[in-house]
């Protein structure tokens, strides 16, 4: 699939992994929809991006906001290509934790968000782009992206819920994949690994260092522009479908 003149939705597109995606699909001639819930740096985004980009304030887990959400940007571009989910939350909490067990409600939280909003994303996305109609040498209508981490393999001490949560998106890849691939829709899903997101470059930069010291090589923490240029190769790249791509520089992560 080209990416110019192509319409796309990114989750958590006001930073971190989502900003840089949508930052290069603009980039390469595609309009690109935005949705977060930081209002302020959603809204400066937009300004950074121009014409070809929008940004709207979503909360990716609220099945009304959501639905009519698809239905404003079906009339708005009259078309959808590519969904890139990339919001989500990652804290660290212990099973049995110095101040008392793991909180339930806690748990919860992080997979409605890391699960529940991915899916709520995507069930309305291919809803869309499955009325796309294909033009003259055209092959797919559009992928879906989602985003998980090498935690659903490799899951640390304190992520006994982020790794659930990632595992979960994993687990969706293959069956999604083969579901959409009537309608013409493929499903990927990238597992970064240490990713130099806002959170990591708040941190001290000796921890940044030691962080990307664990890394095979390169020994560096991942920039969100490689991830976004792995996004770009996953549309234009027809034949990627139903798998999950490893982006972590061979790590594997430890206990703790």
């Amino acid at each position: 699939m080209k990416i110019e003149g192509k319409v796309f939705v990114v989750t958590g597109g006001a930073s971190g992994l989502g900003a840089a995606t949508a930052t290069h699909l603009v980039g390469q001639g595609a309009k690109v929809i935005m949705v977060d819930m930081n209002q302020a740096l959603g809204e400066e985004m937009q300004k950074r991006l121009g014409e070809k980009s929008k940004f709207v304030q979503l909360d990716v887990t609220d099945e009304v906001t959501v639905e009519q959400f698809f239905k404003d940007v079906e009339r708005d571009f009259g078309q959808l290509n590519g969904l890139i989910n990339c919001a989500g939350i990652g804290p660290s909490a212990k099973v049995l934790g110095k101040n008392g067990i793991h909180g339930l409600a806690d748990f919860q939280k992080v997979l409605n968000i890391n699960v529940s909003g991915t899916f709520n994303m995507l069930r309305f996305a291919a809803d869309v782009i499955s009325r796309y109609e294909l033009k003259d040498g055209e092959e797919d209508r559009g992928v879906i992206i989602n985003t998980a981490s090498v935690a659903a393999y490799d899951g640390q001490i304190g992520q006994t819920a982020y790794a659930a949560s990632k595992g979960a998106v994993v687990a969706m890849t293959l069956p999604l994949a083969r579901e959409l691939a009537r309608e013409r829709i493929r499903v990927m899903t990238i597992a970064p690994g240490i990713m130099e997101t806002p959170m990591l470059k708040a941190l001290p930069q000796n921890v940044q260092d030691a962080l990307g010291a664990m890394v095979p090589f390169p020994p560096r923490l991942a920039k969100p522009e490689e991830f976004a240029l792995l996004v770009a190769h996953i549309c234009e790249n027809g034949y990627l479908n139903g798998e999950v791509i490893r982006l972590d520089g061979a790590i594997r992560m430890q206990p703790k």
